[in-house]
Formats: C-alpha cells, structure tokens, sequence
C-alpha cells in the first residue's frame, strides 16, 4: 500500500505562465465570430511538426488546453491512475480516425459555394466545435481521472508521439528528462509529479535520458527532484 502511495501522482505548481486563457478565450469569441476558429490550426499543426525535432514539447510548454489542466484543473482533479486502455496503440489510433473522420463529415457540409466570409465561417465553425467539444472531453475526464488523461489518446498528442525521436541518433538541440545514476529510485516524486503519471527514474543512468514518446517535457520532474539528480538538458 504504502509503495502505491509513492507512485501516486498529485498536483505540483510549476513557475510559468498561464496560457490557459487563450482557449477560454478562444471558445468564447470564436462562438461570435466563428471564422476565428481556424485558429485551432495552430495548435494542431504546432505539435506535431515540434516534434520532429523536440519530442512532445508543444504539449507540455505550449498547449493552451494542456496549461488548463496542469495549472488551473489539477488543484481539484482527483488525480487518479489514467485507464491503461486509453494508453494502447488501438486505441489512440481509433481516436486518430474517428476524430478526423468528425472534419471529414463536418467539413462536407460547409457551403464551399457560399464564398467569402460565409464560407471561412462555416470552416471555423468546424474547428470550434471539435475544440469544444473534446475540451468539454478533457476536463471531464480530469474530474473523473487525472489532469492530462485527455492528452493520453488526443489524436494531435499521438500523432506527435509517431514522430517523436525515441533512440538514437536524436536531432541536434534536442532535449530531454535525464536521471542521474546517482538516483536511488527510493522517493519516485518524478513519477508523482509527473501529469502524464509516467516513470522517469526508469532510465536512470542511460546516456540518451527518458526517450518515452509521452513526455511532455515540462520539466516538473526536475524541480520535484529532492536531490537534484534529475535534470533537463
């Protein structure tokens, strides 16, 4: 019991800023002026071609709904284990095809024909309502689970983890979680700080540092760190 404890993520304030009234911001006038919702393209582009080069940075640094969790919802989220399922390969790639398959048919319903601002309109549109509604997703499921459940399976944060390098040899400037093998893995607070509730004592010791595919780097292993051992570089 008391091992499980210690393996238990829990909310952990991080300095940064408070991006999460970009998307509250975003929903609210992209509701009014619905072309402003190919904004969305942005965060959707963002991480994956980040990652080619920087791992799943965009989702831990970047992500205004990604900030919303870990900074304002995680102070009230149960922070219980993420369900293991939502975790595999089959079922991340159903959520790739089922939410484009969501544009897809969205999409053919706008009048391209319309031109003009009725158009961009109807394009935006889309865009908002997928954001809305796996917004709506997300923080429900972090009041059911844990902050960062969502981005476990977000189709944008999967495809990301597809490209993100996970061996060597990595792209010039690219950075990772390094755990000193001077860790004893005795206190895991990386693991219970960690939003993702990954394990990054695991590569304690390894010259490439924690290559997992999920890591969001936000570095908050780090500064949980009580001997300092863990680092970002």
């Amino acid at each position: 019991m008391e091992q499980k404890k210690k393996n238990f993520h829990r909310h952990f304030a991080a300095p940064g800023l408070s991006l999460y009234w970009i998307i509250i911001t975003y929903l609210i006038v992209a509701w009014f002026f619905p072309a402003v919702g190919l904004v969305a393209l942005i965060c959707m582009i963002g991480p994956v071609v980040t990652s080619i080069w920087r791992g799943r940075f965009w989702c831990g640094n970047i992500c205004p709904r990604g900030n919303l969790y870990d900074r304002l919802l995680s102070k009230y989220s149960p922070h219980k284990p993420i369900p293991s399922f939502v975790r595999t390969s089959g079922f991340r790639l159903f959520m790739v095809f089922f939410i484009f398959t969501m544009f897809g048919i969205q999409l053919s319903q706008v009048r391209w024909s319309a031109g003009g601002l009725d158009m961009w309109n109807d394009i935006g549109r889309v865009f908002w309502t997928i954001i809305l509604l796996t917004t709506i997703v997300g923080v429900v499921l972090s009041f059911i689970y844990a902050p960062r459940t969502w981005c476990s399976f977000c189709p944008m944060g999967t495809i990301s983890r597809w490209v993100a390098p996970k061996q060597q040899p990595l792209p010039a400037g690219f950075k990772a979680v390094h755990v000193s093998s001077a860790c004893k893995t005795t206190c895991k607070l990386c693991a219970r700080v960690c939003p993702m509730q990954l394990s990054p004592y695991e590569a304690s010791g390894e010259a490439s540092g924690y290559l997992h595919p999920d890591c969001i780097k936000c570095k908050k292993c780090t500064l949980a760190c009580p001997t300092k051992v863990v680092t970002y570089q």
